[in-house]
């Protein structure tokens, strides 16, 4: 769980540095961050709000990656692991 936490603090660091998707570029992330956390519902504990924000960064970090054209199509990565 300790690892879990280091891994996340630093994707947490990395999203400050990510471009927020079209729809919301003009929203701050800690405008984001609230919103996110008043999405959760009121049982939610503080592993849902990490799980939360790691996979919105993952999201957003994907659409960097393919805005940037930093993809593989499906035949290429066959290839690569003699899957071809």
């Amino acid at each position: 769980m300790l690892l879990n936490i280091f891994f996340l603090s630093i994707d947490v660091l990395r999203l400050e540095s990510l471009s927020m998707p079209s729809a919301e570029k003009n929203t701050s992330i800690k405008k984001a961050a609230a919103q996110l956390v008043r999405q959760l519902p009121e049982s939610a504990s503080w592993d849902d709000l990490m799980y939360e924000i790691l996979v919105r960064q993952k999201i957003e970090a994907g659409l960097t990656d393919l805005r940037d054209g930093r993809k593989h199509d499906h035949a290429s990565i066959r290839r690569e692991f003699g899957m071809a």
